[in-house]
């Protein structure tokens, strides 16, 4: 579904991503770790548009979007959830779902209710001010935020920081029902244990470059990612 193929990012004379390559298949998890600096966000930033690359491309479902605008990029169905959440604290929850599906010109009644029944508490929170939400509450609506587009790839950054561990499981277990319902999902997280056992694919990604690649549960046995990403040595 999503290809890259040697993306190089600079930040002023600074090379945040040198030369990735890596590929999301479709219907898959694949998750991308690393540690703080290491690119992962600008990767996600560059394939929706927010950040230009310097060289290499990016390509969807056979079609390069290296250079479109991200409008259009969220046109096709890739859809971010940013790290921090970003939710607009002034509307309510309904308000922020429906902002979610502003390129959508038929009824959300259906959808809304999907994602009530994977986020009960914000149905509950309906008509409360997203600002007003606890932060696993306000995770909830960014996601769910997100899933109103009917998105076919949602890229996910940092779901879990700042969350609780019984909140954080609940949010994966989320993420793999989203990933039920037909969705591919490319997911950065500093919760390495997490990510592995969820993730189809995974990439470790240090100082601007593709490190190591397998599977999931490869990963999870590889002493290098255990020594520094699940503190077991």
């Amino acid at each position: 579904m999503l290809k890259i193929d040697d993306l190089c990012v600079n930040y002023g004379g600074i090379k945040a991503v040198r030369d990735v390559s890596f590929e999301v298949p479709d219907g898959k998890i694949v998750t991308l770790i690393g540690a703080n600096g290491a690119g992962k966000s600008t990767i996600l930033r560059t394939i929706t548009g927010l950040v230009r690359s310097a060289s290499g491309s990016i390509t969807y479902n056979d079609e390069e979007i290296t250079k479109l605008h991200t409008y259009d990029i969220v046109k096709r169905g890739i859809i971010l959830v940013p790290e921090g959440r970003h939710v607009f604290p002034d509307m309510t929850v309904l308000e922020n779902l429906k902002i979610g599906a502003y390129l959508r010109k038929d009824d959300l009644k259906g959808d809304i209710e999907w994602v009530y029944s994977l986020f009960p508490r914000l149905k509950e929170r309906s008509w409360q001010q997203a600002g007003t939400l606890s932060g696993g509450e306000q995770q909830m609506l960014a996601v769910g935020r997100a899933l109103m587009s009917r998105p076919k790839l949602i890229m996910m950054d940092e779901p879990s920081l700042g969350l609780a561990p019984i909140i954080v499981r609940e949010i994966f277990d989320i993420i793999k029902e989203i990933n039920k319902s037909g969705t591919t999902i490319l997911l950065i997280e500093q919760n390495a244990n997490m990510a592995l056992h969820t993730a189809d694919l995974a990439y470790v990604l240090e100082t601007g470059r593709i490190a190591l690649k397998g599977t999931g549960a490869e990963l999870l046995k590889n002493e290098k990612v255990r020594e520094l990403y699940l503190g077991k040595g």
